[in-house]
C-alpha cells in the first residue's frame, strides 16, 4: 500500500489536542505508521497569531494522491476548519509532503497539488519533525537526506525557530 507523509499544523486553541484528533481521525483514511514528535513553530506569512504546533505522519493509504487530498480537505472542515485569508490562523491544516517516491503535479481539479510538497525544504517546522522519522530519506527532487535538508537550512537561518514539546 503507498506510504503518505503528511505535515499537521494547528495555532487555534487547543492546537495540540487539535493534532491529536486529526491523527486519529486519518485512521479513516489508512494505517498511522508513524508520528512525530510534536513541535512548537513561529508563524509564517502572517505573524500577528498563535504559535504553531505541527507534526508529521506517515500513512499507509489506498488513496492515490488526488483523492487523497479530497480526503485530507475534508477532513480538515470535518474537525472545524474555517477558511480565513493565505497563512492566517487555523484549526487544522493537513499537506501531503510526500507520496512514495513520486514527483506529481495537478492543477486541473478543485484543489492544487505538488508532491513532494514545493516549500518544504525551507520550513524548519516541516523538517524538523521530518528528521525524525525519515532522516534518511533522500527527496524525490533534490536527491539530498532528508536531514541534510534541514541542516542546510539551519545554516542558512542561523538559529532554530522551533522546539520540540
Amino acid at each position: 500500500m503507498p506510504q503518505a507523509v503528511l505535515g499537521l499544523g494547528s495555532n487555534i486553541a487547543p492546537a495540540k489536542e487539535n493534532i491529536d484528533r486529526a491523527i486519529a481521525a486519518l485512521t479513516d483514511l489508512g494505517t498511522v505508521k508513524e508520528v512525530s514528535p510534536y513541535i512548537l513553530s513561529k508563524p509564517e506569512g502572517f505573524a500577528n497569531q498563535p504559535d504553531f504546533v505541527n507534526a508529521v505522519v506517515i500513512l499507509s493509504t489506498p488513496y492515490q494522491p488526488k483523492a487523497l487530498l479530497r480526503k485530507l480537505k475534508e477532513l480538515e472542515t470535518k474537525l472545524g476548519r474555517v477558511p480565513t485569508f493565505k497563512n492566517g490562523p487555523r484549526v487544522i491544516d493537513l499537506d501531503i509532503l510526500f507520496y512514495d517516491n513520486i514527483e506529481f503535479f495537478d492543477d486541473d481539479d478543485q484543489y492544487f497539488l505538488i508532491i513532494p510538497h514545493p516549500r518544504l525544504h525551507e520550513r524548519e517546522f516541516v523538517l524538523k519533525p521530518l528528521s525524525y522519522l525519515l532522516s534518511d530519506y533522500e527527496h524525490p527532487k533534490f536527491h539530498k537526506p532528508v536531514v541534510q535538508l534541514y541542516r542546510e537550512l539551519m545554516k542558512r537561518k542561523g538559529k532554530p525557530d522551533c522546539k520540540i514539546l
